[in-house]
């Protein structure tokens, strides 16, 4: 075999075969900006992932007599006022983020988003009716107002449902790791995330499914199951990651929100929300900034990572 040969047969070469999520991701890691950006998620959603194993103390371990120390040898971001570690309480603040948000990417975006979406387009009629119409009407709520609403209405509801699990099973420490919390803000975000994904993704079936590939399924015997799981969903493929990338910092930024207002995730869990409120205000950021200062550097590196990737990535999808 001469040179040329074995050039050309090498995988990833100029006319070698390569699937198209190979390719995407070669046009992603050519972009700086990008890599940059998932270099610092990976980062802060890492060190949340292993923070029990990371992180020098427990988010809820206190030492009243170092209380509001500056940053030392014994704690690299300083305590707040309950002495509690302040990079402990960052790591475990990012994993509270990154299980909120994964949950809500799932069960909003993907399952329900992408299912009704599907469902809608490919059945029409009377089921694609009503389908939109619920979104019409979740669309036309003041998203945050209504968050704020649900959050604070079903929360102590929540607790209770979460406590009875624990005095009626062989589970406990739910309550106390703050999974009635988790719960509650994930189901309120799912419940107005999905709208987006849905209408998106039911405008390109509607064309998707005039197509001869679907009409030859059909003529097959396919069912409508099949068709949507098989032949649709992966031409609509794009289209999901471009909103899981899209969503990803909007979701990320309403737990913080919802946190910092008082009805997202409760203590004794660890957010940033709750770490920006208790460093919020004018003279508690004159006598101790590191309070603000440290979470709001960590959520502004996050939220401007996620800002710089969405973009970036949909540059490469687009082909630029």
């Amino acid at each position: 075999m001469t040179t040329e040969a074995v050039e050309v047969a090498r995988p990833g070469a100029i006319g070698s075969p390569s699937s198209p999520s190979r390719e995407l991701w070669l046009r992603v890691r050519r972009k700086r900006l990008a890599m940059i950006s998932l270099v610092v998620i990976a980062a802060i959603y890492g060190g949340g992932l292993f923070a029990s194993v990371v992180a020098p103390y427990s988010y809820t371990e206190q030492n009243l007599d170092r209380g509001l120390e500056g940053p030392s040898a014994d704690h690299w971001l300083g305590t707040d006022r309950l002495g509690r570690d302040m990079f402990s309480r960052i790591l475990y603040s990012s994993r509270t983020n990154l299980v909120v948000t994964t949950a809500v990417l799932i069960s909003g975006s993907l399952v329900l988003g992408n299912g009704l979406g599907l469902l809608s387009g490919y059945r029409g009629g009377a089921i694609d009716g009503a389908i939109m119409r619920v979104g019409d009407v979740f669309a036309s709520l003041p998203g945050l107002p209504m968050l704020i609403l649900i959050n604070a209405t079903f929360a102590p509801r929540v607790v209770e449902f979460v406590r009875w699990v624990e005095d009626h099973t062989f589970i406990s420490g739910l309550v106390s790791s703050g999974a009635a919390s988790y719960l509650t803000v994930f189901a309120a975000l799912s419940l107005f995330s999905w709208v987006g994904t849905a209408r998106i993704i039911r405008a390109q079936v509607l064309q998707l499914r005039e197509r001869d590939f679907v009409m030859a399924a059909q003529a097959t015997g396919a069912s409508p199951f099949r068709i949507m799981w098989r032949h649709l969903l992966p031409n609509v493929s794009n289209l999901v990651i471009l909103q899981v990338s899209g969503t990803m910092g909007a979701i990320a930024g309403s737990e913080i929100f919802l946190s910092w207002f008082g009805v997202g995730v409760q203590p004794p869990a660890a957010s940033f929300g709750q770490m920006l409120f208790e460093g919020s205000g004018a003279r508690t950021f004159q006598a101790n900034p590191h309070l603000l200062l440290v979470p709001a550097f960590f959520v502004t590196a996050l939220m401007f990572a996620f800002n710089l990737f969405g973009d970036a990535f949909n540059d490469a999808v687009r082909g630029r």
